[in-house]
């Protein structure tokens, strides 16, 4: 019998809801588990991924098999999952807070594995009776910690040894490339920002974001440096304030066809004035033409080495072809 508590860890500014969960991990049935925790046998057969973060643990894990039922297909590339959804073996149950009951139920899931921190919705679920399990990757600060969520995932599946071999070649890789940057001196370092406008405001990540820290071990500052991690959402004039002297301007969107120079202008003209604008100097990844979120919340360790690629392009192999970010190009913008 293996024991497992998951407690909330309300991040700065948030309030704990005060909700722990108690699961006794067993691979017989006539098994007395102690008060308070809820039985699972394991390894568990079937089960429904509430996000993408969620799936790429199944993933990493090749435990396709196990997944009955998703949230929904959106910026989703693997041809497995896209042939399992097409043909029956994996149900969409809906998005967050508007479930499909009845697709639940035909998911016919061991446990579901949730967010109950997220945006919720959950209550009609638990109506039927199926043990929710929380993931709480997304909570992480640390893109290690994150990625480290495939081992929870191992327990259920009967992958953990699979699963801590895996999780100690990403962290190998991922220091081994961290230790490089360490000992840059501080002129060494470039600045960056991320974001753009969106109906009027710019969301800007906090500086204790799991993407800030990923900055600072590629070897560059990130502008904010506040307590936040979800961040806030800024006026344009509060975050040229911030970000104008930028080395890099990171940036994730869906846009539709290839974005360019021009396209970021065109979006808000006064995009143009910031310096990593004029340099030349936007890190780019399209969710429409990368598995971003899909997979990437299990390769820190490539986020990391995009980063450095572009930050300190000395410190890795000459040919590296990067799988998320690189420099927008420039063909199509004149000076």
């Amino acid at each position: 019998m293996r024991l497992v508590d998951v407690g909330e860890r309300p991040r700065v500014g948030e309030r704990s809801s005060g909700m722990d969960y108690h699961f006794a991990l067993v691979t017989s049935d006539d098994v007395t588990v102690p008060d308070g925790y809820t039985k699972i046998h394991i390894p568990i057969k079937s089960t429904i991924c509430m996000t993408a973060l969620q799936l790429s643990n199944f993933t990493i894990l090749d435990a396709h098999d196990v997944v009955k039922g998703l949230t929904g297909t959106k910026n989703l590339f693997n041809k497995d999952i896209l042939q399992r959804v097409k043909d029956g073996r994996i149900v969409k149950i809906g998005t967050e807070g508007n479930f499909d009951t009845e697709m639940v139920l035909a998911a016919n899931p061991d446990v579901i594995f949730i967010s109950p921190f997220k945006r919720g919705g959950y209550d009609a679920i638990k109506e039927t009776g199926i043990t929710l399990v929380p993931h709480l990757g997304y909570k992480e600060l640390d893109p290690l910690g994150q990625a480290e969520w495939i081992k929870f995932v191992g327990m259920f599946i009967g992958k953990e040894k699979e699963a801590c071999e895996i999780f100690s070649g990403i962290e190998e890789r991922y220091l081994s490339l961290k230790s490089q940057t360490s000992n840059l001196k501080p002129e060494e370092r470039p600045t960056v920002t991320s974001g753009e406008m969106h109906y009027g405001n710019w969301h800007a990540v906090g500086g204790k974001n799991y993407l800030a820290q990923i900055f600072r071990d590629a070897g560059a500052d990130y502008v904010i440096h506040d307590e936040e991690t979800a961040g806030e959402d800024l006026e344009f004039e509060k975050m040229y304030e911030l970000a104008a002297n930028a080395d890099y301007w990171r940036i994730l969107n869906s846009f539709p066809g290839e974005f360019s120079y021009e396209a970021l202008k065109a979006t808000e003209p006064r995009n143009e004035l910031f310096k990593a604008f004029k340099e030349r100097k936007v890190i780019y990844c399209n969710m429409k033409q990368t598995p971003y979120y899909e997979i990437s919340p299990v390769e820190p360790d490539v986020l990391l080495k995009d980063f450095v690629a572009i930050f300190h392009p000395e410190l890795v192999e000459p040919d590296y072809k990067p799988r998320y970010y690189q420099l927008l190009t420039t063909t199509d913008l004149t000076d």
